[in-house]
């Protein structure tokens, strides 16, 4: 130890000696807790692949610490995001550009920027700031706030700007602690608010000459359906967590594999925080976030899959008739509220547009172009978004952080009642595993939505859990529960859970799954469906992880086995027919969709012979997925299968696959019609064409997407020359943890992307190399692992007055 010291020292870092003398899984606090000229201040550990332990002696000094470290990777995508919350876009990249979808689905800058004016000129946050805890934040998620703007402000005075993608920015500037707040309820609102901008900033009384029209209740219960679907989101996740009673040591286990953007202001950032005595959490979080969302500490590990409730609601106005921005609530008129914004614009003069706000919300016109919901003379829809009102995910990250249990991680959502649209799935030392959507949904009941649905809400809502309910009656107000923080919404009781099974597992499906054998009932259908078809993905997992509990004797390398099995539930399912299928068409060809016949002769022996995986050396898996993605965008779910699904056998319906329909030859054809346009072999290695370039450097990318049904999800970009050359989301921070009779927690990490968005970075890829090769890193809690890392570099951060 003397000896690294001194290398160290000499290499002009300073190593804290005295946590060396600590016994495993004990935690010094920093040296200097009161170094001269006061100022916030942290020290930071790194390890191996850029990844940082810090240690402060309070919230305030950890959120310092955080903000520090954070910048350092992120800086121009933490920047772009304070620009997207302080309504900034328009002036900075002008009105028209799009703002990506990191916050918000906003369209264009102009949107985005009315929104979150809108957001300000109202005071959103801060009142919500003053709200007392429970309902608003604590004092610690305060002072992380705090410190977190403190410790980004200090790297940007201390450190010159490299990334080429900010650097000389006049819009890279210092923040405020509102600004991060601000940023955190951007993520908070991001099912509900946030998925309507377009709406809620376009909604516009109808003029005198306007024609009346009325939403379509078929099509937009079809609308309201894709919206809310799992299939193309680009945000969702696995995991799964198995009981002592799975596993060879009996304590429990956990692997969780988020699916998320592998750009922009979503991603992940790793990190270990520790205050000496009250906090210790190692995991993953999302940039912007003072908290570790996903991740575990000595004795708990959790992660989360993006959940099936609807998180907003709408209420169908009644207007006055001589006035549309009037509406009636039991016969008495109350008057819509105007937010008024001005967006000063790049090269062009500033932009001033009105909002309309009601008690339910904000007036809207639809949810993007999908779902319109017109405001004519007559009638107008309100949002209702309960995390409007929701500062409080961070506190749910620091109960996490500080739980002890599966039962800690349940009384901490039920003390903070934080996180929006996500589930939770957790396990721990002591052997228990845990699965509970608790999420912050409005309180609607099926009894309510009986009562008060509108011709629109009785179609939208049985198919996808999207309410319209009568906002001309009283009556129909959400009410509470005893048990909930917030009035609106619904209270800790009323959450699906699942406790202390062999194996609780979700895969973006609804609750009624989590474990085959014992199917969750009873709830609400906002919360999601009940007996109807699961994704491929869902049962292809529960497949893999219900023979996993049966085999027993489990560890953590089966964990990570699992999660680079890339092994194809769709191609178990049909593959074989669409071999022999392929091999049947008379003279070896096929007609595509343009008339003209293909050759696919080889394409039948290529699938026959494919190994049905999604491994980066897999001849056959690139065919099979651009046929597939044919075929499934052009054939209706109810023709695909001959056998159609049961609620009696979910996890093996439907199957299959009826080749008769037209639309197979045609997808076949065309699959191999691109691949032979693009010059690439039916039979070449899927890494060859499935792939990311990073440093000049071609790194092959295994795994698949969701049609496919893979667990380690992968949503590539196609290029019709090259392939798929660059991953836009899907595996992104993955963890398989346990515990052995030591205090440390045995964890397997492996951040996809990597650690920092600077190319300039040495933590830009590394991850990624070791992604492409299916490696982990061996996390490192415990003090004698951090202290041992070959890497090790310590780092003093502190404000300068």
């Amino acid at each position: 130890m003397r000896t690294r010291t001194r290398r160290l020292a000499a290499a002009g870092i300073t190593l804290l000696t005295a946590v060396a003398l600590l016994p495993a899984g004990a935690v010094a606090a920093p040296r200097d807790a009161h170094p001269s000229g006061g100022g916030l201040h942290a020290t930071i550990r790194y390890t191996q692949y850029g990844i940082p332990h810090i240690l402060a002696k309070d919230y305030a000094n950890l959120g310092f610490g955080t903000g520090w470290a954070q910048a350092a990777d992120q800086v121009c995508t933490l920047a772009d995001g304070y620009v997207t919350v302080r309504g900034e876009r328009s002036r900075h990249f002008g009105a028209e550009a799009s703002p990506g979808a990191a916050l918000s689905s906003a369209s264009t800058n102009l949107s985005s920027d009315l929104y979150f004016r809108g957001v300000r000129k109202a005071g959103t946050v801060e009142k919500l700031l003053k709200r007392p805890a429970p309902a608003g934040p604590s004092r610690e998620t305060k002072e992380l706030m705090r410190g977190f703007a403190a410790g980004y402000n200090a790297w940007l005075a201390q450190n010159r700007v490299t990334d080429a993608a900010c650097a000389k920015a006049d819009w890279v500037r210092p923040i405020t602690a509102l600004d991060v707040a601000r940023h955190g309820f951007a993520v908070q609102v991001l099912g509900g608010q946030g998925r309507g901008v377009d709406g809620i900033t376009g909604a516009r009384p109808p003029g005198e000459a306007a024609r009346d029209r009325a939403a379509d209740p078929r099509r937009s219960a079809q609308a309201a359906r894709e919206l809310f679907s799992a299939r193309d989101s680009d945000m969702g996740s696995n995991a799964v967590a198995f009981n002592g009673g799975t596993t060879a040591n009996g304590r429990g286990l956990l692997l969780g594999n988020p699916h998320y953007p592998w750009q922009g202001g979503r991603r992940f950032w790793q990190s270990q925080q520790t205050i000496p005595g009250e906090l210790n959490v190692s995991g993953a979080s999302l940039i912007g976030t003072g908290v570790v969302n996903i991740g575990f500490n000595g004795d708990v590990a959790w992660s989360h899959t993006v959940a099936t409730g609807v998180p907003l609601n709408f209420h169908q106005l009644t207007l006055d008739p001589a006035d549309p921005t009037t509406y009636l609530v039991d016969g008495k008129p109350h008057r819509m509220t105007k937010r008024t914004v001005t967006v000063p614009v790049k090269g062009g003069a500033p932009v001033t547009r009105t909002q309309w706000w009601t008690r339910y919300g904000p007036v809207i016109t639809g949810l993007g172009p999908q779902l319109p919901l017109p405001w004519s003379s007559t009638t107008a829809y309100a949002l209702n978004d309960p995390n409007a009102v929701n500062l409080r995910g961070n506190d749910t990250g620091i109960g996490f952080g500080k739980a002890r249990s599966t039962a800690g991680i349940l009384k901490a959502l039920r003390d903070t009642q934080g996180l929006p649209w996500v589930n939770t799935v957790a396990a721990d030392r002591r052997g228990r595993s845990l699965f509970t959507q608790s999420q912050v949904l409005p309180r609607i009941t099926d009894e309510l939505v009986r009562r008060c649905s509108t011709d629109l809400g009785k179609v939208t809502y049985p198919v996808s859990g999207v309410a319209v309910l009568d906002g001309s009656r009283g009556a129909c107000a959400l009410g509470s529960d005893r048990d909930a923080v917030q009035p609106g919404i619904f209270g800790p009781s009323r959450m699906p859970t699942l406790k202390d099974t062999p194996y609780v597992e979700n895969s973006n499906d609804s609750a009624w799954l989590t474990n085959a054998d014992r199917p969750i009932t009873g709830y609400e259908r906002v919360f999601g469906s009940l007996g109807t078809q699961r994704s491929v993905r869902t049962r292809g997992a529960i497949e893999d992880v219900s023979a996993m509990a049966k085999r027993g004797g489990l560890t953590v390398g089966d964990l990570q086995r699992q999660q680079f099995a890339n092994r194809v539930p769709a191609a178990d399912l049909a593959g074989e027919d669409t071999a022999k299928a392929c091999a049947a068409l008379p003279g070896g060809t096929a007609t595509g969709s343009d008339g003209k016949p293909v050759d696919v002769s080889k394409a039948c022996t290529v699938l026959a012979r494919w190994d049905r995986t999604m491994n980066t050396d897999s001849r056959g898996a690139l065919l099979f997925d651009r046929f597939w993605r044919k075929l499934t965008a052009t054939v209706p779910n109810a023709r695909l299968w001959k056998v159609p699904f049961s609620a009696a056998d979910p996890v093996r319906t439907p199957n299959t696959l009826d080749t008769t329909a037209p639309e197979f030859p045609k997808a076949l054809a065309d699959a191999v019609a691109e691949l032979n346009a693009a010059g690439i072999a039916l039979d070449a290695p899927l890494g060859e064409n499935q792939y990311v370039v990073r440093g000049g450097e071609r790194l092959p990318i295994h795994g698949g997407t969701e049609s496919l049904g893979v667990w380690n999800k992968i949503d590539p970009t196609w290029s019709p020359k090259e392939g798929y050359t660059e991953v836009t989301h899907g595996s992104s921070h993955i963890q398989a943890v346990g515990w052995s009779e030591g205090r440390c927690p045995k964890a397997r990490t492996l951040l996809t992307y990597s650690q920092s968005a600077n190319p300039d970075s040495p933590h830009y890829s590394d991850q990624t190399r070791l992604y492409a090769k299916e490696r982990w890193v061996t996390s490192r809690f415990c003090e004698k692992d951090i202290l041992g890392d070959p890497a090790l570099k310590v780092v003093r951060v502190r404000e300068r007055r």
